[in-house]
């Protein structure tokens, strides 16, 4: 039995915490560059070489200097792309770092909002995010 055997809670703010901070990677794979094109109107080879960099073999977006994700709007802290937004964005905070104990799950909900709040999300409903993301 899981220690959120009950669930957890999570409405995003779209305050773009997740977006921010240390440097990472947003992972992305071919139908996820083909989605954000499309949104952006261009073709998917000219998005990855506008906004794609290659990490160890694997393909992430590009971050600002200061970690942000290129596609968070610096004044408003709103994802730009939220419509078309990676796998990994849409499973945010079901993360196996952010949920692998309660104490994980309290910093998680230090740094978002909307972690602790909002719809009640079952643990299957947990468990697809996680095996959405590969985790």
């Amino acid at each position: 039995m899981t220690w959120y055997a009950d669930g957890l809670r999570f409405r995003c703010t779209q305050c773009g915490n997740c977006c921010s901070g240390e440097p990472g990677a947003v992972w992305v794979d071919d139908d996820e560059i083909a989605a954000l094109a499309v949104h952006l109107a261009i073709d998917a080879g000219e998005f990855e070489r506008l906004y794609v960099r290659r990490l160890g073999g694997r393909r992430a977006l590009f971050e600002r200097f200061d970690g942000d994700c290129v596609f968070l709007d610096a004044k408003s802290r709103r994802c730009t792309v939220y419509t078309a937004r990676p796998v990994q964005c849409r499973t945010w905070p079901f993360w196996e770092q952010n949920i692998a104990s309660q104490e994980a799950w309290d910093e998680t909900r230090a740094a978002c909002p909307g972690a602790g709040t909002g719809e009640l999300f079952s643990v299957e409903r947990i468990r697809e995010h996680l095996r959405a993301k590969g985790a």
